[in-house]
Parts: structure tokens; C-alpha cells; sequence
């Protein structure tokens, strides 16, 4: 893999997470409930007890964030690059539902080995996952286009 792809991939995924991230703190703010995923993944840092201050399960939980984002948008380029999906707005649109839905399974596990979970509405907090994954693949496929 070339440099150009590499900081192809890099600035689509920034992009996409970073749409998809937006989605979530106006939803969040709209219907006042909690589901801005940075937030979530700091919470889930700090019930499981990670020996670090606060400022680092910020960071790390960003960091995990967007290195997600990161990893979806290798499979799309991989699948693109080698023919396996076509390019388009409507294979877009499916690769985000799927990331949506991988997201929500991510989640359900997170949850589920966390020892005190957030009180959250988690149907809101799934469907709204899910849509913020669709922004997400369209947005990775129109950076990745204009790249």
C-alpha cells in the first residue's frame, strides 16, 4: 500500500468518523440522552477499572474511536481497490448499514463485560448508531471519491 492510499484511507475515515460523530452530539443534544460514543467508550474505560487518569481514558477513548473508523474504511477500500464491492453510492450506503450493525453487536459486548452500564435509552442509542454508521459510509465514500 502506497502513501497516497494510506493518507487516502486516513482523511475518508477521519471524515466519516467525524460526520458520523456530529450525528451523534446533535441527536445526543436533541433528545437529551447520552449517545456520543467518545463519552461512552470513557465510561467503559473507567468501569473497567483502567489504571489511568481521567485526561488519558479521554484521549484513549478518541483515539479508539476514530482507529474503528480507521479499520472500516480499510475493508471498504479493500473491497473496493480489488473489484469485490462496486464503487458506488449504493454500496456505500449497504457498507455503512453493516457498520452500523457491527457497531451495535460492539457495543452489546461492551455492555455486556462492563460491570455497571450507563443508564441510557439503549433502543434510541442503537438506532441512532445505526444511522450515524449510513452518514458514515456515505461520507467515507464521497472523501474517498474526491481524494
Amino acid at each position: 500500500m502506497n502513501l497516497d492510499i494510506l493518507l487516502q484511507i486516513l482523511v475518508s475515515s477521519i471524515a466519516a468518523t467525524s460526520v458520523m460523530t456530529l450525528f451523534s452530539y446533535v441527536v445526543s443534544a436533541s433528545f437529551r440522552e447520552l449517545y456520543k460514543e467518545p463519552v461512552l467508550l470513557t465510561y467503559v474505560l473507567t468501569k473497567l477499572r483502567l489504571e489511568v487518569s481521567q485526561k488519558t481514558k479521554n484521549i484513549l477513548a478518541w483515539l479508539i474511536h476514530y482507529a474503528i473508523g480507521f479499520g472500516f474504511v480499510i475493508i471498504y477500500h479493500y473491497l473496493w481497490y480489488n473489484n469485490i464491492a462496486e464503487f458506488s453510492w449504493r454500496i456505500a450506503l449497504l457498507f455503512g448499514a453493516l457498520s452500523g450493525i457491527t457497531g451495535i453487536i460492539g457495543w452489546i459486548i461492551l455492555f455486556k463485560i462492563t460491570p455497571q452500564n450507563p443508564n441510557i435509552d439503549y433502543k434510541g442509542y442503537y438506532l441512532q448508531l445505526f444511522i450515524a454508521h449510513i452518514f458514515f459510509g456515505l461520507t467515507a465514500f464521497l472523501v474517498y471519491k474526491i481524494f
